[in-house]
């Protein structure tokens, strides 16, 4: 390695690194982490951006608790900054490479692993998902929230194409969503028709994925003037009819532009109770219902249970994603052959990380924009 320039300042490595922590709901507040020594077999990454969801908010404000203090943000894309040898084997990266990191840890030994469901490994699972994993845990930086994180053996990243903006690419996630509950998970396939149920980031990535997997037709409902831009969204992003349920009734909808039922229900709702007894409502007999959503209650206004009988309905919970999913769902970035980049956006700073938050938990005056984004 040549030596620097005469008379050229050398900056020191750093040694810590900002990150937001949450040490309570609505408690945020910004520390100082020292940075972990890699080893052979773990990596540094630093966090270009973090995307936000529902999970996000839901933490902050407490509707999601933790009991301990975490460092949040499970959609993140970054640089390689360090990696251990064996790491950068595993993960065919190196140093300097754009990746997306996944949510979930792998064994990759387990029976849960090897057999593609890693998302309840034995040694992970749930627990040790990155954005929810407590600070005091060592090195505490295991989430997004941060200008560094921590990436331990058994993580999985994804490279991400040359020339995707770090925030565009945020939309893994999500679109891996849409790829998985929208397709893999029900079968949908060339010719059916289906309804997504939420107009959200999910929604518009379940009507890319489910037109692309050969659907024939795609309704998308929403309800109430919050909703009326993002329905507007979902028509530019291949939807063929879109209903706000508060003023229409989508079953009937549907069967006055198509004159039937659908094959594939998706739900990806939150906290709309009755949603759940319209995805019923609306499957054909013998159809597919996926619920992604999650309602936040047990009481389902509507819902009448003998419907799933005699219709012979499949009904499947959807929890996460997968690398599969993911891989797709970054290639399907690149191809650009969606308006991504014009989706109403807000990528904020540690500064205004919070009021964003509310914004998106629906506690502001503010619209909540579509897709939010953290760029530490």
């Amino acid at each position: 390695m040549s030596a620097p320039p005469a008379g050229a300042t050398i900056l020191p490595s750093p040694t810590t690194a900002m990150a937001m922590v949450l040490e309570s709901p609505r408690r945020l507040v910004p520390r100082e982490l020292p940075l972990p020594v890699i080893g052979d077999d773990d990596a540094l990454l630093r966090v270009e951006a973090c995307g936000l969801c529902g999970t996000d908010h839901e933490q902050y404000t407490g509707h999601l608790p933790s009991g301990f203090a975490f460092v949040p943000g499970h959609e993140t894309v970054g640089i390689i900054e360090t990696i251990g040898p064996s790491a950068a084997r595993r993960w065919g990266v190196a140093a300097g490479d754009r990746v997306a990191v996944e949510v979930f840890q792998s064994c990759g030994n387990c029976d849960h692993c090897l057999t593609g469901t890693y998302r309840r490994c034995r040694r992970h699972g749930m627990a040790d998902m990155y954005g929810f994993i407590p600070v005091d845990r060592p090195p505490g930086l295991w989430g997004g929230y941060s200008r560094y994180q921590y990436l331990a053996p058994d993580s999985m990243v994804l490279s991400v194409p040359d020339g995707l903006d770090p925030v565009i690419a945020t939309l893994f996630n999500p679109l891996g969503a849409g790829i998985r509950w929208g397709v893999t998970v029900p079968g949908t396939s060339k010719g059916d028709l289906v309804a997504v149920l939420g107009p959200g980031i999910r929604g518009l990535a379940a009507v890319v994925a489910a037109k692309a997997a050969g659907a024939s037709f795609v309704m998308v409902t929403g309800c109430g003037p919050r909703d009326g831009p993002r329905l507007r969204w979902a028509r530019r992003f291949g939807a063929d009819l879109t209903v706000d349920v508060a003023v229409e009734d989508p079953g009937k909808a549907l069967a006055a532009a198509t004159g039937r039922q659908a094959d594939v229900v998706i739900d990806v709702t939150a906290k709309a109770p009755g949603a759940l007894a319209q995805a019923i409502e609306l499957a054909r007999p013998g159809g597919t219902v996926v619920l992604a959503g999650t309602r936040g209650s047990a009481d389902i206004p509507g819902f009448w249970p003998d419907l799933i009988v005699f219709k012979e309905l499949r009904i499947l919970g959807a929890l996460g994603v997968d690398v599969t999913a993911y891989k797709a769902a970054l290639e399907l970035l690149a191809a650009g052959t969606h308006p991504w980049e014009e989706l109403p956006r807000e990528v904020v700073d540690f500064g205004h990380l919070e009021e964003l938050l509310q914004t998106m938990a629906g506690e502001t005056r503010r619209t909540p924009p579509i897709h939010g984004v953290l760029a530490p």
